[in-house]
């Protein structure tokens, strides 16, 4: 229903909306205003059941569409929610899109982002948007996963994308991991260990503020103090932005040199095939993607 209420609504904008079999990906330039759509003539599979055949099949369509992308076929990729669980039965042992794309892509520096474009937040002129350090991980995990490079590089990631969008000189709140940003030890060492000494390496950028308690961060963020936000885990960046616009929120892939987008919500497969899906993070990630080329394009000229 998503992907259906997309394409009428991109045809009344006149973008063209075409089928695209991965047998006639790579025959040539996309022309402008045209968004193909991947799929199978003949899809086998059962709307709402986890299959490693539906986890193969989600595979190979997003291998193939970043292969035609990087090709210059497509200017950029809009993925729909993938199941993790069909992926691992199909034998692609990844925690989702982000990690095949930056394999895919051959990058090493990358991150998930949640982004909120300006029309949805009154006093953000060039929207909200919230990079996470760690991806999918058991909680438990990401002190392990946390270094100073993978949350300085996060930072740099997410103020190289608020450039790209105008915005001359981002201000970018991170995120402690602890309690009250620590307690000053009490709760935890993280800020002072790790992520202190990943702002200090750039200190020679304006605009960077923290660790600051995620508590209270996003609500600073949603009056128009922040541009970005670093948060140190899936769900400290994931609840209150989803909170803040749930079917808004585009997730967006920093660091490819490609543009994908996708909605931020999942597979929903309990009402999966039941016409009671929400189109609305479909049609943001469309729109999301069409601004984001539209941009690249004007920056490159």
């Amino acid at each position: 229903a998503g992907v259906d209420k997309s394409v009428a609504e991109c045809r009344s904008a006149q973008i063209q909306v075409v089928m695209v079999t991965g047998d006639h990906v790579g025959t040539g330039r996309a022309i402008a205003k045209q968004i193909g759509i991947l799929c199978d003539a003949n899809p086998d599979v059962v709307p709402g059941m986890i299959s490693a055949k539906a986890g193969h099949a989600a595979y190979q369509y997003l291998v193939t569409a970043t292969r035609a992308t990087l090709n210059g076929d497509f200017d950029g990729i809009v993925t729909a929610p993938i199941s993790k669980q069909a992926l691992h039965e199909a034998g692609h042992i990844y925690p989702g899109h982000t990690e095949i794309l930056a394999q895919e892509c051959g990058c090493h520096e990358f991150a998930m982002m949640l982004y909120l474009p300006s029309e949805t937040l009154q006093n953000s002129p060039h929207g909200l948007g919230v990079a996470h350090v760690t991806l999918h991980t058991g909680l438990a995990m990401v002190p392990q996963q946390l270094t100073t490079k993978s949350i300085r590089d996060t930072t740099v990631l997410i103020r190289n994308f608020l450039e790209s969008l105008g915005c001359k000189t981002p201000r970018i709140a991170v995120c402690a991991l602890n309690p009250h940003a620590g307690e000053q030890g009490l709760f935890g060492n993280e800020e002072h260990e790790l992520i202190g000494p990943a702002l200090a390496s750039l200190d020679q950028l304006s605009g960077i503020t923290g660790p600051l308690p995620a508590d209270t961060i996003f609500h600073r963020a949603v009056q128009g103090e922040f541009d970005g936000v670093v948060a140190m885990y899936h769900d400290q960046g994931h609840i209150a932005m989803k909170l803040i616009g749930f079917c808004q929120a585009v997730n967006v892939t920093l660091g490819l040199p490609l543009v994908r987008t996708s909605p931020s919500h999942g597979t929903a497969f309990d009402i999966a095939g039941q016409g009671q899906a929400d189109s609305g993070g479909m049609r943001a990630a469309v729109w999301t993607a069409i601004q984001l080329i539209q941009q690249r394009h004007s920056n490159s000229k």
